[in-house]
């Protein structure tokens, strides 16, 4: 009985995840550059909409921080942020979106 009730829960949990990712490709299909690399890197744990899950809300970022330094935070890390692999171009659009909002 148990094996059979993880059975559907397994597969209920994939078909899940696979209906969620249908919707990520078009919602990222007219985003800012550096709004995509955010949602892609950082939404996860400031939210789609910069209001903080995890970590703290990022709504006024950009009027509290240049964009070199915050380059140097996604780079290094604050606090309990690790360092994100963000490089390059991406870490360019990514820090000018960033210090317009």
């Amino acid at each position: 009985m148990k094996k059979w009730l993880v059975t559907m829960l397994l597969g209920v949990v994939i078909a899940l995840g696979a209906c969620g990712n249908a919707d990520n490709d078009t919602a990222t299909e007219n985003l800012d550059p550096g709004e995509e690399v955010y949602r892609n890197n950082c939404a996860s744990c400031h939210a789609n909409d910069l209001s903080g899950r995890g970590g703290p809300p990022l709504v006024d970022v950009g009027s509290k921080y240049s964009q070199d330094e915050i380059a140097k935070i996604v780079t290094e890390g604050k606090g309990s942020m690790p360092p994100m692999n963000v490089e390059g171009q991406n870490l360019e659009e990514l820090t000018n979106w960033l210090s317009e909002q």
